[in-house]
């Protein structure tokens, strides 16, 4: 059989969409090489910003001319190939596949074709709501202990700067029965931990039309034997509800953590954005965290530059920064994506200027963060060591139940398992400890 190298880009989702592709073509006897010796790259590919595509083009460039032998067939999928279309093959010979995100369970087989026959093959999702998905769980992945599901496809919020719902269609929930058999064969599997993803989790069963709600499934996941410890990501503001805090207070499997992307603190940005709420609305239902989780560790996102923010509507960012001390911001950028209205809207900050404002923004979530992880100093937490620290050495590194990086001394031996490890230290984005001792539970802070 043949050889595939595979490069992923972007979230998550494509991180899970990855695993599974190569779990699936592992099955049918394919190998996995590295990218030298194999006959396909496979590309999964993002669109969320022009910068993740220009490095798609770049790559597949390289590839396409590549001297000293015959250059690979290189087959291009998910959000990237949705969007450009046929352009990769008419401007790539090397291209043979070009297939979008709602039509991965379609890839295996054309992979083989393309490669018996020589040839080139489109499978763009015309229809919105269609899903043509692959049916296997992540089993081959990076880290053997964690693991992504993605619980829903698409996403119906249509944000005016976001391109996901034009390159993954509608919002469709995957069936529970599906998430359970997925959660039973990764815990057989070896895995600790799962994080459930999807563009907004809470909007997941709402589409089942059976009364099933996210906070339904995460209390049963929770209740799994062998599910040691559970994530989601990402919730939006306006659809988080009361029921989903209440499950995560009383099941300790479940990390006290939630992502709540804020994008921007003024409440004319977040109209033009479409988001659904105002300032006012994201402070109550943060509120509502913090007072049924104590302790609970609040993550945002934050787009500066958007078309038309002035200096008045920028201060208001910084002021929800300020206002809500977040434990960590994902900080962007305005990126205008082609097909989506922000990129027509009138307006557009120029470059210098937006990256100007993630400078301060930046500044000032760097010193809010810090402050926060000083403050943990002392405290011992139930942290999963799952991989060695990137420097290397004799040094682990897990994350605390609140989703913060501990880097701590180890060896291979203790990967995979619970420890109770003291907070000795903070750099910038992490933290430092030292082992204390092992503990098998998943649950919250010791002491």
């Amino acid at each position: 059989m043949y050889g595939f190298s595979m490069k992923v880009y972007g979230c998550q989702m494509n991180v899970y969409d990855a695993d599974r592709l190569r779990t699936a073509l592992v099955s049918r006897g394919w190998l996995e090489t590295p990218e030298e010796e194999a006959d396909i790259v496979v590309f999964v590919t993002c669109s969320i910003r022009d910068k993740a595509e220009q490095k798609v083009w770049s790559e597949i460039g390289r590839l396409d001319s590549s001297t000293g032998r015959t250059p690979p067939a290189i087959a291009v999928v998910g959000c990237m190939a949705q969007r450009t279309g046929t352009q990769l093959m008419k401007r790539f010979p090397s291209v043979r596949l070009v297939c979008g995100p709602r039509s991965l369970g379609r890839i295996p087989v054309e992979m083989e074709n393309a490669m018996i026959t020589g040839k080139r093959t489109s499978i763009l999702d015309e229809n919105p709501v269609s899903l043509d998905d692959l049916t296997v769980a992540p089993l081959l992945r990076a880290n053997p202990w964690k693991a992504f599901i993605t619980i829903a496809n698409g996403c119906d919020n249509f944000c005016t700067y976001c391109i996901v719902p034009h390159v993954r269609g509608r919002f469709v929930s995957k069936q529970p029965e599906e998430i359970f058999r997925e959660v039973e064969e990764l815990v057989s599997s070896g895995v600790r931990e799962i994080t459930l993803i999807g563009q907004n989790v809470n909007t997941y069963g709402l589409d089942l039309g059976r009364g099933y709600s996210f906070s339904s499934l995460i209390d049963e996941v929770a209740s799994m034997n062998g599910v040691a410890r559970i994530r989601f990501s990402t919730a939006h503001p306006k659809d988080l509800t009361k029921d989903v805090v209440d499950v995560m207070s009383r099941r300790p499997s479940i990390c006290p953590w939630i992502n709540l992307p804020i994008q921007s603190g003024s409440d004319r940005i977040l109209k033009l954005m479409n988001r659904g709420y105002t300032v006012e609305e994201y402070a109550s239902i943060a509120g509502m965290i913090r007072s049924a989780l104590p302790g609970v560790s609040l993550t945002s996102d934050l787009i500066v530059g958007f078309p038309g923010e002035t200096d008045a509507d920028f201060e208001r960012s910084v002021e929800a920064v300020e206002r809500f001390r977040f434990d960590l911001i994902h900080t962007a950028a305005f990126s205008p994506r082609a097909g989506t209205p922000a990129a027509k809207m009138d307006g557009q900050i120029p470059g210098p200027e937006k990256q100007r404002r993630l400078a301060v923004i930046n500044s000032i979530q760097t010193a809010i963060s810090q402050e926060i992880n000083e403050a943990l100093v002392g405290r011992t937490f139930i942290v999963l060591a799952d991989g060695a620290a990137p420097r290397g050495g004799s040094m682990l590194q897990g994350r605390t139940p609140s989703d913060k990086v501990v880097i701590f001394p180890g060896d291979s031996s203790m990967l995979g398992s619970f420890f109770r490890v003291r907070i000795t230290g903070t750099k910038k984005w992490c933290l430092s400890g030292e082992v204390l001792s092992p503990d098998d539970r998943s649950s919250m802070v010791v002491e």
